[in-house]
């Protein structure tokens, strides 16, 4: 079972019992408003991620990249910028449903996610997965602090040139 507050698994004897208080619900009206739970809002079922990595690029190409493969998914990059350090800060959205595909995508443009980003996008992508409602709806949204290290060339080292 997940960590998420959306993943539900059932055994065998819940499903029958389940069927069963759903067979015996009259479908004409005949519950009673005030016995039902609250209804949860969009806001409440939405998930906020925030998360952390590392990345060994040049901050600027690395917020291009990062942008186009974000929006090349289907996403909506709502904030960008960086700072002098090298530091990135991004907040995107994206619907839930694409959430696999979101991961391998920061994974394969070279970011290197916290052991912690790993756990919650495991987690939304696990309790995705295993849901039973239609999660087409909801939107994930994702503030990713990056610290770039480019990788600079050192220039006291010799030049190789082609000799012919």
């Amino acid at each position: 079972m997940g960590f998420g507050m959306y993943c539900f698994e059932a055994t065998a004897s819940q499903s029958a019992t389940l069927i069963k208080f759903w067979k015996g619900t009259p479908m004409n009206g005949g519950m009673n408003p005030m016995t039902l739970p609250p209804a949860q809002s969009k806001f409440e079922s939405s998930w906020a991620l925030q998360m952390r990595a590392t990345a060994m690029e040049d901050a600027g190409r690395l917020i291009q990249t990062l942008t186009g493969a974000i929006l090349a998914h289907g996403g909506w990059v709502l904030s960008r910028g960086a700072n002098d350090d090298g530091l990135i800060n991004m907040l995107f959205e994206f619907e839930r449903q694409q959430c696999v595909e979101m991961y391998t995508m920061l994974v394969a443009v070279g970011v290197e996610l916290s052991q912690l980003a790993h756990m919650r996008f495991t987690e939304l992508c696990q309790c995705t997965r295993s849901t039973c409602e239609d999660v087409g709806g909801e939107i994930v949204s994702v503030d990713l602090e990056i610290h770039s290290f480019p990788a600079e060339v050192s220039s006291d080292r010799p030049v190789v040139s082609e000799a012919a």
